[in-house]
């Protein structure tokens, strides 16, 4: 397995993930248009990163993240926006390299510190951050409004 950064090849099958996370979280498994991926992530602005762990051609998960700036003071900090593995390649390892990968993107890139948040009702990706020896931050709350 290695894990790398996703090229604008990648757009259909980073739609077709998009899908299943979607319904995983209990959506519709609809893909998005690969047009909005492609502009997305290899645009004029692009919004993410995205790091693919591959078996050969077989993509088995991904992980997107953002730059957020200013962490602490001028620090700047990577946002873990999603960390995904296919449902057939759960429990083997996959998180954890991406989660390496998504650390070693955060020290290239200078940054002080990465940051993420989870659902309380999401067991796997809790057990997984407590295996990590992270524990959860108290001290912020989570708000979403619309643009």
């Amino acid at each position: 397995m290695t894990v790398e950064h996703a090229t604008e090849e990648d757009s259909e099958i980073i739609s077709v993930i998009l899908g299943e996370i979607e319904a995983y979280y209990g959506g519709s498994a609809d893909a998005p248009d690969v047009k909005q991926v492609r502009q997305a992530l290899f645009g004029p602005r692009q919004a993410a990163t995205v790091l693919l762990a591959r078996d050969g051609s077989q993509i088995l998960g991904l992980a997107s993240v953002s730059l957020l700036w200013p962490a602490a003071g001028a620090d700047t900090s990577l946002y873990l926006k999603e960390l995904y593995v296919r449902e057939d390649h759960r429990l083997k390892g996959v998180a954890r390299a991406l989660m390496d990968a998504v650390h070693d993107e955060a020290r290239q890139a200078g940054c002080s510190r990465v940051e993420w948040t989870a659902d309380r009702d999401n067991p796997p990706a809790l057990a997984l951050y407590a295996a990590l020896g992270v524990s959860p931050h108290d001290g912020k709350v989570f708000y979403r409004s619309q643009a």
